[in-house]
């Protein structure tokens, strides 16, 4: 790692004044917007950033089950809990629990009224405090007011002070220094002990105190269990045998009265989920990327897919570990030479959705923020690529046709799990397209279930595929991605200098401290503008770096019943459970 680190200092160094130009642009921009808000740049008018059939609730019929198949039964309900934080686990929380904060489809978050009548930032320095109003008429299930104690006790078990609590993460939370109660019981005073730009993030979901009371409670009681709710829906039944969730319609709930009767969450795998919708059996079914299942769910009776650009993107994660990798010139060269275009045609291929390459690590392309900063790096250009590995020693040798180094033909080795066509066919491609520069690269498939423990964690690759989420809140979801790996006095290897450190988390091990500064600013920079110019600095940086190559923000495909309304493909966007039902 240390080789790595250094022979990365030229080429970060050579970027270093277009990121301090490109703060400076930014930063001369603050006060733009209304109420001194940055605003937000033009996001892609090509992909389509939602597609839920958008109705308004008068017009939606009163009453109905909704059939909604998943993918995994989940046995931890504890969203907040490391072995909760599962896409079925939200899919049925966020009709359950309270969400202070609700994002529109360009990834902007707002107070949801049902739980939050005000929140601001009520003082920014010399410490940061951020004062949340809540809804006097929100309660629990079990009849209690949702108060400023429940922020309390979430903020306790989250913040990693007690290691006793196994949490999905604590990033925001570790920077609190105190929850307290304000001028009322439903007004909640958070005081940070370094700024936190991204305190929107926290406390959603919240949960009751009594789940985070003791970590006895936090790990273990919600195992099978929900006991306590605060949404518009209820659980009614349970049924690990059957795979199925029910929830049912709360009438105890204080907002607007969801349309459904009840919903019906039913784990299955994805042939049998496509196999029960185009039977009737169910209402609604994420269909992946599978092309030949999108075909299908179309042919069925009543039936529409709806598609959006989804929260997530596909990528190369890149080695700077190994020798073959760990000049940073030879990283670039790699990148210029893959089609990165060309890489998203076929991955989206039977999808009917366009390819659009990705430019940024941090922001997506429907994304409020977005700018593509790729530059020549993500620009496809095969003699480009042949000059800088010429330049880094990897001299062609006539005969065969592939560069050599030192006296060998260092291959890449391109690791794919198995049975995943998306990633083999990922891995030929980059072998062919690598070929036309003289470099050699081997694809090895390994079992599926082993390709991230035996081989991404451990650093056991050159290139490997798979896919990244997105999120709302991008730069602190991703830092621990990106930051520095540091060898701490005992020698344990962690991510985050300076910061908050992560085991395992930069799988690509290739970091700068530069880089590192850029984002911890990002993260503690309260001002929307300031702190977009610093993500942009880092994103610049990041691709000159080159350890995580984007390559394509990934579609949503969902398929639903064509009398559905308000429900589909929702990209960032969060769905309003009260407003999902049949329009006939």
């Amino acid at each position: 790692m240390e080789n790595g680190r250094r022979s990365a200092s030229a080429a970060v160094a050579a970027v270093l004044v277009v990121a301090t130009v490109l703060v400076v642009s930014m930063v001369s921009l603050a006060g733009c917007g209304e109420g001194g808000r940055a605003a937000a740049p033009a996001v892609s008018a090509t992909l389509r950033a939602y597609d839920i059939n958008p109705v308004p609730r008068g017009q939606v019929r009163e009453g109905g089950t909704l059939r909604w198949g998943i993918d995994h039964y989940p046995s931890q309900w504890n969203l907040n809990h490391v072995n909760g934080r599962l896409p079925e686990v939200e899919a049925v929380m966020d009709a359950l629990m309270p969400a202070p904060f609700r994002a529109d489809e360009r990834g902007i978050v707002a107070p949801d009224p049902d739980y939050l009548t005000r929140a601001e930032v009520t003082r920014g320095s010399p410490a940061q405090v951020v004062t949340l109003t809540l809804n006097p008429r929100a309660r629990w299930s079990d009849g209690r007011p949702i108060t400023w104690e429940d922020y309390h006790a979430q903020w306790r078990a989250m913040s990693g002070r007690d290691p006793a609590y196994q949490v999905a993460g604590t990033a925001g939370y570790r920077d609190i220094g105190s929850v307290a109660r304000g001028a009322h019981d439903h007004q909640v005073v958070i005081t940070f002990a370094r700024p936190f730009a991204d305190w929107r993030s926290l406390f959603t979901p919240l949960y009751p105190r009594s789940a985070n009371a003791t970590p006895d409670a936090f790990n273990g009681y919600w195992l099978n269990a929900i006991p306590v709710t605060a949404g518009p829906f209820k659980p009614a039944g349970l049924d690990p045998d059957a795979r199925t969730v029910t929830v049912v319609r709360d009438p105890a709930w204080w907002g607007e009265k969801a349309r459904l009767d009840r919903i019906v969450f039913r784990a299955m795998d994805a042939a049998a989920r496509l196999r029960a919708f185009t039977a009737g059996e169910l209402d609604v079914t994420d269909l992946g990327m599978s092309a030949e299942a999108v075909a299908k769910a179309r042919a069925s009776r009543d039936a529409v897919v709806r598609q959006a650009a989804g929260p997530g993107y596909r990528q190369l994660t890149l080695n700077g570990e190994s020798p073959r990798l760990a000049d940073p010139a030879v990283r670039q060269a790699v990148a210029m030479a893959i089609d990165r275009a060309e890489l998203a045609r076929a991955g989206l291929a039977g999808l009917g959705w366009p390819a659009v390459p990705l430019g940024n690590h941090f922001f997506l392309n429907t994304q409020a923020g977005y700018r593509d900063n790729s530059h020549e790096i993500g620009t496809y250009d095969p003699e480009a690529a042949a000059e800088r590995l010429e330049d880094a020693g990897w001299v062609l040798d006539e005969r065969t046709g592939v560069r050599r180094k030192d006296g060998a033909e260092p291959a890449l080795r391109f690791v794919v799990p198995a049975g995943v066509a998306v990633s083999r066919a990922e891995g030929e491609r980059v072998r062919a397209m690598l070929a036309e520069v003289g470099v050699k690269v081997t694809v090895v498939e390994v079992p599926a279930d082993a390709f991230f423990t035996k081989h991404v964690i451990p650093g056991d690759f050159d290139i490997a595929p798979f896919t990244y989420a997105g999120s709302p809140f991008p730069v602190s979801a991703s830092y621990a991605q990106y930051a520095d790996a540091v060898t701490p006095p005992g020698g344990a290897r962690t991510v985050g200098a300076g910061g908050p450190r992560v085991w395992n988390a930069n799988l690509a091990r290739i970091g700068h401290p530069t880089t590192d500064r850029a984002l911890l600013r990002a993260m503690g920079e309260l001002d929307p503008t300031r702190r977009l110019g610093y993500t942009h600095a880092a994103d610049a940086l990041l691709w000159r770096n080159v350890n995580v190559l984007p390559l394509y923000q990934r579609p949503q495909t969902v398929a639903v019943r064509a009398s559905l309304a308000n429900i589909g493909a929702n990209g960032f966007r969060d769905l309003r459970y009260t407003d999902i039902g049949f329009t006939r």
